[in-house]
């Protein structure tokens, strides 16, 4: 344990960083261990941050800057029928190797338990997946610590004890209307019925296992603190609402605004991307892990070329896919000859932040995730939003019509279906004159050096004070 007394130097706060396996997840993990390291100055802190061994490499890249005061601890994942050998994350898994992957993970608690026994960290912050972690951490006289990588709204909504009265699960029908005490101007009140039923997903069991919600709760019920990337600025009534509803503390690490990207943007891109006028470029792109349906990936295209603008638009497909089969169903024939020229298809990585940043962008479609918005926001483009599951419909909804940030597809409410014309009114709207919002201000708010190390030095300050030994 840390402590330093009686004039001896003062030794490192100790902190385990124990992320779910999905690089969703593992990112934030990373923001925030580089916001402990280097936010609070050299040896204050020094971390060990645990994941599967098949990460380890891509995790230290994440944290090389830091690396001297962090160190990658592998887990061995143990064999699960069922689930491919040597998966480490969901980016290679579906669905349902998803589900299998947390039973893998469920596995590692005699190493973990192991390793907290043998490091005596002074905490140990970790994710939804493993609420056990509480029980193995607390007879050690180790604070665990649930670390939030969703929207403080998402929680609220969705994961509070007052959703599920007298242990009863919601029904899609109940998820239409937010729980008991809820924020009664928010958004988020009433949701539409293709909504309610995707949220279901967060309060179903698989093999058998706790589903998301009744692995949420026990992480509420045996953590000493809950600990956002997020702020009173931006989701004070939802904040405080979390805060009431598990009655533990809430400490905020503030939003994580995403760190200048390395190196130059690829030659084909800048050269392209070049070829047209400031803010003219409509850049398409839903993240590694949301996979559009062939129906409305073709929809967005054909409302893609009726902008009359030029796009780039990035499709990813789940691991093992075709991706040349998958792209090409979703293309409407003749598209690609009719936008020779200004309309660029892509599967697989780019550089993101730095297409974002080229001066040539000036719109951004995205899944909403609140990474995404935060990335586009801060690169000065105007943004269309266009969720496609869970969290990412209450982050949209949040955005739009809290903060009067960025444009929201119109759909049906039963159903969700959006066509061609509503994606070019979405775009043609953010891009019209006032179709930035309040996007100056908040990206202002995000890129004040000020406000960030405020919020920087204040959670290492709770941090500290929460964890230190008497």
């Amino acid at each position: 344990m840390s402590g330093g007394g009686n004039g001896s130097a003062a030794v490192p706060t100790h902190i385990v960083m124990f992320p779910w396996l999905a690089f969703g997840h593992i990112s934030p993990f990373a923001q925030l261990t580089r916001r402990l390291i280097v936010g609070s100055g050299d040896g204050v802190f020094r971390v060990t941050f645990l994941t599967a061994a098949g990460n380890v490499t891509r995790v230290e890249a994440m944290l090389a800057e830091a690396a001297g005061t962090v160190k990658v601890a592998p887990l061995d994942l143990p064999s699960v029928p069922g689930l491919p050998a040597g998966a480490a994350s969901t980016a290679e898994l579906s669905a349902d190797g998803a589900e299998l992957l947390k039973v893998a993970l469920d596995g590692t608690r005699p190493q973990v338990a192991a390793l907290l026994a043998e490091l005596r960290p002074d905490a140990v912050i970790f994710d939804f997946a493993v609420p056990w972690v509480c029980d193995v951490a607390a007879p050690l006289g180790i604070k665990p610590l649930y670390f939030n990588v969703y929207s403080a709204a998402t929680l609220a909504l969705l994961a509070v004890p007052a959703r599920c009265p007298g242990g009863r699960c919601p029904s899609a029908h109940d998820l239409m209307a937010a729980p008991a005490g809820f924020t009664s101007d928010s958004p988020l009140v009433t949701l539409p019925a293709y909504q309610a039923a995707d949220l279901t997903y967060a309060y179903e069991s698989f093999y058998s296992l706790p589903s998301v919600y009744h692995r949420f709760i026990p992480c509420f019920e045996g953590c000493a603190a809950a600990v956002m990337k997020t702020c009173a600025e931006m989701e004070g009534p939802y904040i405080d609402y979390f805060s009431a509803q598990i009655g533990k503390p809430v400490l905020l690490a503030g939003p994580v605004v995403p760190e200048p990207p390395q190196g130059e943007l690829e030659e084909r891109w800048s050269s392209w991307l070049s070829s047209f006028p400031e803010n003219a470029v409509v850049f398409a792109s839903f993240g590694s892990e949301t996979f559009l349906p062939a129906a409305a990936a073709t929809e967005l295209l054909l409302g893609l070329e009726a902008t009359n603008r030029p796009f780039l638009v990035v499709l990813n497909f789940p691991k093992g896919a075709d991706a040349e089969a998958e792209l090409a169903a979703r293309v409407p024939p003749g598209l690609e000859e009719r936008v020779k020229g200004r309309g660029v298809l892509h599967t697989g990585w780019v550089q993101q932040q730095r297409i974002l940043q080229h001066p040539s962008v000036g719109c951004y479609v995205n899944h909403s995730g609140f990474s995404s918005v935060v990335e586009g926001l801060a690169a000065g483009c105007r943004l269309v939003l266009l969720p496609m599951n869970t969290d990412q419909y209450i982050n949209s909804a949040v955005f739009a019509r809290e903060l009067h940030v960025g444009v929201e597809v119109v759909r049906r409410g039963e159903d969700g279906w959006f066509g061609r014309d509503a994606v070019s009114d979405a775009v043609a709207a953010a891009m019209a004159a006032g179709g930035d919002g309040e996007g100056r201000k908040w990206r202002e708010f995000l890129l004040d050096d000020a406000v960030q190390k405020g919020y920087a030095t204040e959670f290492v300050r709770k941090l500290k004070d929460l964890v230190k030994v008497a």
